[in-house]
């Protein structure tokens, strides 16, 4: 029993890469793959591009979880839980990028990749001086946030796939809705990143 909370977090890195194939898939970017697909072919590497993203996201609450319910938390659960989210989040962003995301939502898009990869440098410098930089409640509110939004760009993004209303009423409503939480995820997000980056500031010192 012990074992499932890192075998979920193990899904969740499967998932992650899976979905972002499925998207450069349905976008035309995969050798020898793509040039064999087919309109409906698209549609439906869409919904499993989808489809992969939700249910690597709902392990992202149930294994940590399962492992405080469980007393199995392990070192690790800690080294790949923070890289199953990166994967999944960055891994969601470049499939959009292939699918071709709207330009207005490059720039939270650059920010969230940023701070991923700043942020995961910052602790592999910081790490042989001995000092360690916790995960925040607000960095772990953000990742959920973050989930939420790329969710919706992915929904809006492969509306069609999912036969949803073509109407601007209904499309352009659900894309303003995306575009807005991709922008407050984007900004907790920075946030976030400048948090780690103080700490480790006065912690690291001017050396």
């Amino acid at each position: 029993m012990k074992h499932i909370p890192n075998l979920l977090t193990i899904g969740r890195l499967v998932a992650g890469v899976l979905m972002f194939l499925f998207l450069a898939a349905a976008a035309g970017g995969l050798p020898f793959i793509s040039e064999s697909v087919t309109p409906d072919g698209q549609f439906a590497l869409e919904r499993w591009a989808l489809i992969a993203f939700v249910l690597a996201a709902i392990t992202d609450f149930f294994d940590g979880w399962l492992a405080r319910k469980l007393d199995a938390v392990s070192a690790w659960g800690t080294i790949l839980d923070p890289i199953g989210d990166k994967i999944l989040v960055c891994g969601a962003i470049l499939g959009l990028a292939a699918l071709g995301a709207q330009p207005q939502i490059a720039t939270p898009f650059a920010v969230i990749l940023f701070r991923e990869f700043a942020v995961s440098a910052l602790r592999e410098g910081a790490a042989p001086k001995g000092v360690k930089i916790p995960v925040t409640m607000l960095a772990k509110w953000k990742t959920t946030l973050q989930l939420v939004a790329i969710f919706a760009e992915v929904l809006v993004q492969t509306w069609a796939a999912w036969g949803l209303p073509a109407d601007p009423g209904v499309q352009g409503p659900a894309t303003t809705v995306a575009h807005v939480l991709l922008w407050i995820a984007a900004a907790i997000t920075f946030w976030t990143g400048y948090e780690y980056w103080h700490k480790a500031h006065v912690a690291i010192g001017d050396d």
